[in-house]
């Protein structure tokens, strides 16, 4: 039997990709946000008898640290399925675009995957974190299509700048949070405040004024219920 490809979206928000992968893969999954997640589509493709797959990652990012949490998850699916094992293995190369031909040529670069792998748990990933306030991104189609990655990637400069780290605020991707035409959608928690038309100075405000100053954006602010 032919190996079976997965292309794999590695990042919170390459769910929004998906039809553009599918358009060049029969086997999409996600390793975040998104259905099928890996986990499941391995169980799938297992359970129809499939011998060989071949995961591809996709990062619309470029954030090859992804690269690692493929081969740990798909590690622990081969040591927690129950059943005949298929022959797993993975590109070492990274997607940043939905290309055939470069799907084609990380095919050329594979390797194994084992069940040794680093495991998902870790005793520094045991407590929650002792932050006063979380940032919730929104990372859904409209807020990703109307450059929440951009805000994202301000947002994490800003914290740096003022030295605020993950005990500080943490800060989470999201799929959609709904207000879509207010997007991209930033709330910031246990503040309950909703920000609307977030980019890359806006929310640099945002961490000035409010993460840091504690005064919320008035401008920028949705209303609630």
């Amino acid at each position: 039997m032919t190996a079976v490809v997965v292309l794999v979206g590695l990042g919170a928000a390459d769910h929004s990709h998906a039809s553009r992968l599918r358009a060049i893969c029969d086997h999409v999954a996600f390793l975040q946000v998104g259905e099928p997640s890996l986990s499941s589509s391995l169980t799938s493709l297992a359970d129809a008898g499939v011998s060989e797959i071949v995961l591809v990652g996709f990062s619309a990012e470029r954030r090859s640290s992804l690269r690692s949490w493929l081969g740990r998850v798909a590690s622990h699916w081969l040591r927690e399925y129950d059943g005949g094992l298929p022959v797993l293995r993975m590109s070492t190369e990274l997607l940043a675009t939905p290309s055939a031909v470069l799907l084609e040529a990380a095919l050329r670069r594979t390797r194994v995957i084992g069940d040794g792998s680093a495991p998902l748990r870790s005793p520094a990933w045991e407590r929650v974190p002792g932050h006063r306030h979380q940032v919730y991104v929104c990372r859904g189609p409209r807020c990703t299509a109307r450059g929440a990655d951009r805000a994202a990637a301000a947002l994490d400069a800003e914290l740096g700048r003022h030295g605020l780290g993950d005990d500080d605020v943490l800060v989470t991707m999201t799929g959609c949070q709904f207000p879509c035409n207010q997007a991209p959608v930033v709330v910031v928690h246990p503040d309950d405040v909703w920000y609307g038309g977030v980019g890359p100075s806006e929310a640099g405000e945002i961490v000035s004024q409010h993460l840091v100053s504690g005064e919320p954006v008035s401008r920028l602010r949705l209303p609630r219920g």
